[in-house]
């Protein structure tokens, strides 16, 4: 990442890039981001300082090779995966926004391999960009529509350093529906007004942008809640119903939050 300003002591954090950079300051190397998924097997891990890479590699794709702008709008179309979290970063970092709803005007489409042939069929969509969900962000095994960039081709070659074009302040837009926006200092706002018990480790397979954009309750406990707090958050995709307990012992949570409503 780039050298952010930092907030004083006591001062609260009401940017995504001062967040982020505050978590590097303090323990880059402990776990922030765990990801499994059920069906597969995978188990995927992102300490704080291998989150912030993987977000100034994608920032700088959003900004380089697609052209996103401050204020511009990223339409994430990808199911509960870890690179949601890392596209969130990526966007809020350059003061770019990110909604779930075709109908919002948007810059770019970030999709995975379920929803590719839709999104590039649109003959008045904008530029997509897709994603595998394979292991390590790897490209796919197969050519992809004409116009789709495959991000596991085009992350690898980004640069570890990003410079953003302009300073990101609060009022900058994070989240956007057709009838609502939400603006980066109002989530971290409610993220501090939500704590998490213990160290704020938080396992859930609820998705970071369910819920509407005026209630942001899902996507501020999910995500920056722990972040905010110092904790982490563990995700689960295509959860094993009985393997809820378990695995709150194995990772050492505080507390879950799932889909079904179940604790």
């Amino acid at each position: 990442m780039n050298p952010t300003p930092s907030s004083s002591p006591g001062t609260p954090v009401r940017t995504f890039p001062v967040l982020l950079a505050r978590l590097l300051r303090e323990d880059p190397g402990r776990p922030l981001v765990t990801y499994y998924d059920d069906a597969t097997g995978e188990r995927t891990e992102l300490s704080v300082v291998t989150y912030a890479n993987w977000v100034s590699k994608n920032a700088n794709l959003l900004l380089e090779e697609l052209d996103v702008e401050p204020g511009d709008v990223v339409l994430l179309d990808l199911p509960a995966h870890w690179l949601v979290p890392v596209f969130l970063g990526a966007a809020w970092s350059i003061g770019a926004a990110v909604t779930t709803d075709p109908s919002v005007e948007h810059r770019v489409v970030v999709c995975g391999p379920d929803t590719v042939t839709t999104r590039a069929e649109d003959p008045d969509g904008a530029p997509v960009l897709a994603c595998s969900l394979h292991p390590f962000a790897t490209r796919f095994a197969q050519p992809l529509p004409p116009g789709v960039t495959d991000h596991g081709t085009a992350w690898p070659g980004q640069g570890d350093v990003l410079v953003p074009p302009e300073p990101v302040g609060p009022d900058a837009p994070a989240r956007v529906g057709a009838d609502a926006t939400t603006t980066q200092g109002a989530l971290l706002d409610a993220a501090r007004a939500e704590p998490l018990p213990g160290s704020g480790r938080l396992l859930t397979d609820r998705h970071p942008l369910a819920g509407p954009v005026d209630d942001a309750g899902h996507l501020v406990a999910d995500l920056l809640a722990p972040f905010a707090q110092g904790g982490s958050l563990v995700l689960v995709r295509h959860a094993d119903p009985s393997g809820w307990a378990g695995r709150a012992e194995q990772e050492r949570v505080d507390v879950v939050r799932r889909e079904d409503g179940g604790r």
